[in-house]
């Protein structure tokens, strides 16, 4: 293995939102070189400098529009993700309740339009991070670990 290569620090936002009494998801489809086609939830690159929930706020209006607004931020927990070989994130996520407006595809290069999706019928094929995300927010625990 090439140990020129190092891990890179992603970050992420799950936005709930409840319709209609049941909970939704608000999800797109990734475009691109990286997991062409999976759904997913906002996220990207934590940038120098950066705290963790503001790289995954950023995030979430640069992909999803100024007009969106959450709030009750909460930390998820910690994805060590390697089911790309040979990409390598450790992901920090980040859930919220939606407050207002309604989000826009703001990066149509990288993702499809967003959906709200419900949890409990939420589309195939999901992003392996979100995955691991969503059960570490169901059992509560704090980290979900992987490696090639």
């Amino acid at each position: 293995m090439d140990k020129n290569i190092t891990p890179k620090v992603g970050v992420g936002v799950i936005v709930f939102r409840d319709i209609d009494g049941k909970p939704h998801v608000m999800m797109h489809q990734r475009r691109g070189e990286h997991a062409e086609g999976y759904w997913g939830t906002g996220g990207g690159h934590l940038e120098v400098g950066e705290s963790l929930q503001a790289g995954a706020l950023r995030e979430l209006r640069e992909e999803a529009g100024e007009d969106l607004a959450v709030g009750d931020v909460k930390l998820i927990g910690i994805v060590n993700f390697t089911e790309m070989k040979p990409k390598h994130f450790v992901d920090i996520t980040f859930s919220c309740a939606w407050v207002s407006g309604e989000p826009t595809n703001s990066s149509p290069e990288e993702t499809t339009d967003w959906q709200w999706v419900p949890l409990d019928n939420l589309p195939k094929p999901l992003f392996p991070p979100v995955i691991r995300q969503l059960e570490l927010l169901r059992t509560g625990q704090a980290m979900s670990d992987s490696a090639f």
